[in-house]
């Protein structure tokens, strides 16, 4: 299951936009640093209307979404990797996540204390990013001391690892994200995933707007998306507050309500997809009458191992893939119909899945 660490400064909307993820109270948000204490954890359905649309087709009662795991962390302070604030027990929960979400307050609120006293949302976002990575500088640093006897012998693999750090800490240092696939061979790559860092991560900065400001970009989420951009990194404009508003209301209030906002999609929506882009991840469906189900692969991932995501063996007995189109499965209302018009083929192992696929495995025992 994709797993997303939601971080920020103390009182920038965490856990408000963590209660609207889950539609729950079980993260608390209060006018006040450090409300979050114990990282909260929430399973949230990924949005996929096509599930819903297949379901009569299939005459299937069950609808199982994919899922998104979310951690909120308790709010990171200047000299967090120091243990400041509530130290940095946190910054071990955000290695075990497969994205960042770092919130950003991107609103004027005089009711609202900011931790620092002033909205800047480039400094709050340097502030986060310098402690991630003073953290990683300690962590490799504690490697190098293991290593470094070993690469001294002579260790062809400690010399390749204390090589791999030494380029790393450079990009550290200076507080930047590192697009590893950009820098590093598959090899190196398999390395540096073994040490857990946290600005080798994806991030998405999220980007929290009052109400009455979600439908324009203010000056600060201008400056946010510009420094996003120059670091690859994705925005999300969203507004908390109302995110939460609007799990209280019916689906069709709640986009009628965004629609008179001037606002086509919920930011938790965006939100999603933003996370799902920036993994290189999509979707593949499986339809029945047990159940319209969604499976979450990367992309240019092959039919055996999509399959072995169902079961490890499905991937091992792997004979072909039965495939329709989304849309042609919808075009012709269903299994049987698509079969006739030879729109259902089968795949063999070689086949690349693609975003929406509708699929039937055939393995061996």
């Amino acid at each position: 299951m994709l797993k997303c660490g939601i971080v920020g400064l103390p009182n920038v909307g965490k856990s408000t936009l963590f209660n609207a993820l889950t539609v729950s109270e079980n993260a608390q948000s209060a006018n006040y640093p450090f409300c979050t204490i114990e990282p909260n954890v929430g399973v949230v359905n990924v949005p996929d209307e096509r599930l819903y649309v297949l379901q009569p087709m299939v005459k299937t009662n069950n609808v199982v979404p994919a899922n998104i795991e979310f951690v909120d962390i308790a709010g990171l302070v200047k000299g967090a990797s120091k243990g400041e604030g509530l130290g940095n027990q946190f910054l071990a929960n955000i290695r075990e996540c497969d994205a960042i979400i770092q919130v950003v307050r991107c609103f004027d609120d005089p009711n609202t204390i900011h931790v620092s006293g002033k909205i800047d949302p480039i400094d709050d976002i340097e502030t986060i990013n310098t402690e991630l990575a003073l953290a990683d500088i300690q962590s490799l640093e504690n490697r190098l001391k293991k290593i470094s006897k070993t690469a001294k012998s002579g260790d062809k693999e400690a010399i390749i690892e204390n090589s791999i750090i030494e380029r790393l800490m450079p990009h550290l240092e200076q507080g930047h994200f590192i697009n590893v696939k950009e820098l590093f061979d598959e090899e190196e790559q398999k390395i540096i995933k073994q040490f857990f860092l946290l600005m080798t991560k994806p991030v998405i900065y999220c980007a929290n707007v009052a109400e009455s400001e979600l439908a324009s970009e203010n000056d600060y989420v201008k400056k946010v998306r510009e420094y996003a951009d120059k670091q690859s990194a994705q925005t999300v404009v969203i507004c908390a507050g109302l995110e939460a508003e609007l799990v209280s209301l019916g689906k069709i209030e709640a986009e009628n309500y965004l629609k008179e906002l001037g606002v086509q999609t919920s930011g938790i929506d965006k939100m999603i997809k933003s996370a799902y882009d920036l993994l290189d991840l999509q979707t593949y469906i499986t339809a029945g009458e047990k159940e319209v189900k969604a499976w979450t692969i990367k992309k240019g991932t092959k039919a055996p191992q999509a399959a072995g995501v169902i079961h490890t063996d499905f991937e091992k007995g792997f004979i072909k893939a039965e495939v329709v189109s989304y849309d042609d499965f919808v075009a012709q209302g269903g299994w049987v119909q698509a079969r006739e018009k030879g729109l259902a083929r089968l795949e063999g192992k070689d086949y690349v899945v693609q975003d929406g696929d509708i699929m039937v495995f055939r393995f061996a025992n």
